[in-house]
């Protein structure tokens, strides 16, 4: 999607670095989807089932990799920007069925967050990976 603008620019590790909102890549995803007539293919389940085929081809590159470190340091620079492509397709398909169904992904995902604060309060599970219904029952395994 060529000439996205976005409201707010920064700089991070010497590098230009622009913040786009999702409001603005749903106002993006729309225009796109609109020039060229594609909202009437454009249906939830449709674009639930292209969200899955992206989310496939993004396990792919990590599959047979077996544990990976944080910043992918071993990997080549065409790696990480494949990996970039498909993390890309998964959100845009995100953010344009959150759009089609009527649902302000932002507000649902802050509400979320504050969910699973209650759901995982701080003094139970800090440090420990186990499911939020082991809790009373003692167990801690990894999850």
């Amino acid at each position: 999607m060529d000439g996205v603008k976005t409201e707010s620019d920064h700089r991070e590790n010497g590098k230009s670095c622009k913040s786009v909102t999702l409001e603005e890549l749903r106002e993006k995803m729309a225009e796109f989807a609109k020039e060229r007539d594609w909202d009437r293919f454009h249906s939830p389940r449709n674009l639930l089932l292209a969200l899955v085929g992206e989310v496939g081809e993004l396990s792919e590159i990590f599959q047979w990799k077996g544990e990976v470190p944080k910043g992918l340091p071993d990997w080549k620079a065409e790696e990480k920007e494949h990996l970039g492509e498909e993390l890309s397709d998964v959100l845009l398909y995100l953010v344009r069925l959150a759009d089609i169904c009527g649902v302000d992904l932002g507000s649902a995902a802050l509400r979320k967050l504050q969910l699973n604060a209650i759901k995982y309060p701080v003094k139970l599970c800090k440090g420990s990976s186990a499911k939020h219904t082991s809790y009373n029952s003692g167990s801690t395994g990894n999850q």
